[in-house]
């Protein structure tokens, strides 16, 4: 048998506690909301845990992340406040194979940009339109389980092209919106030996992640981001003795490579 996937949700879990109008809809926090559809959905195949942003560190140590195989990133109003330090551990662990599932507005995330190298900015409009997410990649595993070729989300916060983003090395999913604009809302790229997802759909203000399937998509994402290969080789490796004999004589200067 398997062991269980381990999964950390981050969450600022600010809207929440400030906004009355998020909170009636994540009364527990949207970490809740995603934490119960990832256990109703894996059963005793993952093991869930939080971090939020008032933790130390942000609950995300050396220590948390060495026992995650999947991060999943919820952040919108406090993109700033999350430390340099934090970041850049959990860019390593990504690079090391830790799986990172980015959703909505963590497209503007220190992590993600950092991951992704651009800005990641886009076109954007709040008015509770309808969204149609259309599955472009019908073979691809993140969408397995979904059982028509798009589907509907009544209310939605419209996230529209250009998005500056690299070209994703998998894309599956394009959104079009009631007002006119589209989007590349399912991505996924490699970076190091970790595996990036991104998935659009979901607002603090509307019930996006109570729908059943977001919460299919974001469960298969967990899934498909799980570490996987062999050794993670990124660092540089000085190779003093070859596997077959070198015949020149060639003598080095090691001073030449010391900093």
């Amino acid at each position: 048998m398997n062991a269980p996937l381990r999964v950390t949700i981050f969450n600022e879990f600010v809207h929440e506690r400030t906004h009355p109008a998020v909170r009636e809809i994540y009364p527990h926090g949207m970490h809740a909301t995603l934490k119960s559809a990832l256990e109703s959905l894996l059963g005793q195949g993952v093991n869930v845990s939080i971090a939020t942003l008032e933790m130390p560190e942000h609950g995300l140590s050396e220590a948390v992340l060495a026992q995650t195989d999947v991060l999943l990133w919820w952040g919108h109003a406090a993109h700033d406040l999350v430390a340099d330090a934090v970041v850049d551990r959990v860019q390593h662990a990504v690079l090391k194979g830790m799986g990172l599932v980015a959703l909505h507005s963590a497209h503007a995330s220190k992590i993600f940009r950092k991951l992704l190298g651009t800005s990641c900015m886009l076109r954007w409009r709040e008015a509770a339109e309808l969204e149609r997410v259309w599955v472009i990649d019908p073979g691809h595993p993140i969408v397995d389980g979904l059982t028509t070729e798009c589907f509907e989300i009544p209310h939605s916060e419209m996230y529209g092209e250009h998005f500056d983003i690299p070209p994703p090395d998998e894309l599956f999913l394009l959104s079009w919106f009631e007002g006119g604009e589209v989007f590349r809302s399912g991505c996924a790229w490699r970076r190091g030996k970790g595996t990036l997802v991104y998935l659009s759909p979901g607002h603090e203000t509307f019930p996006i992640y109570h729908q059943p399937q977001i919460q299919l998509l974001i469960c298969n994402a967990a899934r498909y981001a799980s570490p996987r290969g062999g050794l993670y080789l990124g660092q540089g490796r000085n190779i003093r003795e070859p596997l077959s004999p070198i015949a020149s004589g060639h003598i080095v200067d090691e001073s030449l490579h010391r900093r």
